[in-house]
């Protein structure tokens, strides 16, 4: 993962989901514009060698002990070859090595084809809130 710089952020705004995923998760531009407007985000681009693959985004309150993933996007393709996987990991790493994290939480847009099994199969379950039609998700850290 690498920060988003003047010299990448055309090549990570051009990344695009699959055929069929637009409605689960916002394009790049639009993730790093609210980035930019959010004090506690923190956003990476996400790396295969030299070539951008992906990107991601948190939400980090440490006053409140709150992480959310709030965006991640590997591009059509790049999907299936393990860098949504590997880059969460390295995100939960790096949030367990922080002070006070107790959970992960996100949430997606349910239905055919969206990231929910993904999540799952890394340890996220479902809260049974839903948040803006969205339903959310905990993976304990702690």
């Amino acid at each position: 993962m690498r920060e988003v710089t003047r010299d990448t952020v055309r090549a990570v705004c051009r990344l695009q989901v699959g055929p069929g995923q637009d409605g689960f998760v916002a394009p790049n531009a639009v993730s790093i514009a609210e980035a930019y407007f959010e004090p506690k985000a923190w956003f990476r681009a996400i790396y295969a060698d030299s070539d951008p693959v992906g990107f991601v985004m948190l939400y980090e309150d440490p006053e409140k002990a709150e992480y959310y993933l709030w965006r991640l996007m590997i591009a059509g393709e790049y999907q299936g070859r393990g860098y949504g996987w590997r880059a969460l990991r390295l995100v939960i790493d790096r949030l367990r090595s922080l002070p006070g994290v107790r959970e992960l939480l996100t949430s997606c847009v349910p239905g055919e084809g969206g990231p929910r099994p993904f999540y799952e199969r890394l340890g996220f379950t479902a809260t049974g809130e839903v948040d803006d039609g969205e339903e959310v998700l905990r993976l304990p850290l702690d």
